[in-house]
C-alpha cells in the first residue's frame, strides 16, 4: 500500500496528526482509522485499541475509498482540517472515516436524495458527529444545497447514475475551489453494460479532462467491488 502524510504502519509513533493506519488483527493487516468518537462504532466494525488510541477498522468491501488505498491511491486530499462535499453518501459508513480523518476541524457535506437512507445517515452518523452535515436532496440540484457555505477543498461522489460524471462536474462547478480534488466513483455497469469496464473509466476520465480536469490518477477497485474504478483529478478551470 502507498504511504502519504496521513498512512502509518505499526512501527511508527502514533500521534493525533496520523488517523489512517494499518493495525495487525488476528495476523492480518488492516486499515483503520483513529475514532473521533470513542466507543461508538457505525457499522459494525471492530474497534482496536493501539498505543493507548482506538480505531475503527475501514473495511474495504464496505468502502470503495478504503478499497482504493489498498489498491495504492497516492496523497490522499482528505486530512486534518479538510473540507468535503460528499455525494451519495448513503448511511454513512465512508462518511463517518472521513470524518475520523478531517477531525472536528473540518466539514463533510453528505449528501443523500434517499429519506429513508438519510435516516440512518442522521441517527448513526451525523447525531454523534459534529463535523457532518447531512443534506437531504438530489445531487443533480446543487443549487438546493442550502447547508453548503462557501468552496470545499474535496469532492467526493459515488453515485450509481448513468450520468454519474456529469453530476460531479456539476457540483464541482458550483462548490469545489480552483485546484481543489475530485474523487469519483465509476460505477462502468450504471453508465453503460455493453461497453468494457476500463473503456468506460477511460470515457469518463476523458470527460473530466474536457471540463478543467488534471487526472492524477486511475485505479480500478477489484477485488473490493468488481466493475468499478476510482478517478482522481485536480479541479483547473480555465
Amino acid at each position: 500500500m502507498s504511504r502519504n502524510n496521513q498512512y502509518v504502519s505499526d512501527d511508527d509513533d502514533n500521534s493525533r496528526s496520523e488517523v489512517i493506519r494499518c493495525i495487525a488483527v488476528d495476523g492480518e493487516e488492516q486499515l483503520a482509522t483513529l475514532n473521533l468518537v470513542a466507543g461508538n462504532n457505525v457499522y459494525g466494525e471492530k474497534l482496536i485499541k493501539y498505543k493507548k488510541n482506538e480505531y475503527r477498522i475501514w473495511d474495504p468491501f464496505r468502502s470503495k475509498l478504503a478499497g482504493a488505498l489498498k489498491k495504492g491511491l497516492k496523497n490522499l486530499p482528505i486530512a486534518c482540517g479538510t473540507k468535503v462535499l460528499y455525494l451519495g453518501a448513503s448511511t454513512g459508513t465512508t462518511v463517518s472515516h472521513i470524518s475520523d480523518i478531517i477531525g472536528f476541524s473540518g466539514i463533510v457535506f453528505a449528501v443523500e436524495p434517499s429519506i429513508r437512507v438519510a435516516r440512518e445517515l442522521i441517527e448513526n452518523v451525523a447525531f454523534k458527529r459534529r463535523n457532518v452535515v447531512p443534506i437531504i436532496e438530489d445531487a443533480r440540484k446543487p443549487q438546493s444545497y442550502f447547508s453548503v457555505f462557501g468552496k470545499v477543498d474535496v469532492l467526493y461522489c459515488d453515485i450509481a447514475q448513468p450520468d454519474q460524471t456529469d453530476i460531479a462536474i456539476g457540483n464541482c462547478h458550483a462548490y469545489l475551489k480552483r485546484k481543489g480534488a475530485i474523487l469519483i466513483i465509476i460505477k462502468t455497469r450504471s453508465i453503460d453494460v455493453t461497453m468494457e469496464p476500463k473503456a468506460v473509466i477511460a470515457q469518463e476520465a476523458t470527460k473530466l479532462e474536457s471540463q478543467g480536469f488534471h487526472i492524477d490518477q486511475i485505479i480500478k477497485l477489484d477485488p473490493f467491488d468488481k466493475d468499478h474504478g476510482l478517478i482522481y483529478g485536480m479541479y483547473c478551470p480555465n
